[in-house]
């Protein structure tokens, strides 16, 4: 008798919705991990971390760059520049790739 008998426990179609939300939530969890694991991002909470992030767009790139509890977004475009303008000073580029800015002193000049 217990073949015709049924006790309707595997004919409820909601116990599959909740299977489903449960694996589609283990999902968007893992994917949110691995997300974070590929940009490196777990780095940008820390404050003594230097993060350059760069990203190409269409006009050109942007580059953010977080250095402590500074940030700084750069963005550049493939347009050249043009133009009048006035010579403000010079800038050297060292051995150990930073670069120094010396500004002109215009007194001397208008001195001479």
């Amino acid at each position: 008798m217990g073949l015709i008998q049924s006790n309707h426990e595997g004919d409820d179609p909601l116990a599959a919705v909740a299977n489903l939300f449960d694996l589609g939530f283990v999902l968007a969890i893992s994917f949110m991990v691995s997300l974070i694991m590929a940009l490196n991002s777990i780095s940008l909470t820390d404050p003594e971390a230097k993060v350059t992030i760069t990203t190409e767009r269409k006009d050109g790139l942007q580059i953010m760059v977080k250095e402590g509890n500074k940030t700084t977004i750069r963005r550049m475009t493939k347009n050249i520049g043009s133009g009048d303008g006035q010579r403000l000073g010079v800038a050297y580029k060292l051995d150990d790739g930073s670069v120094i800015y010396v500004p002109e002193d215009n007194t001397a000049h208008e001195k001479e």
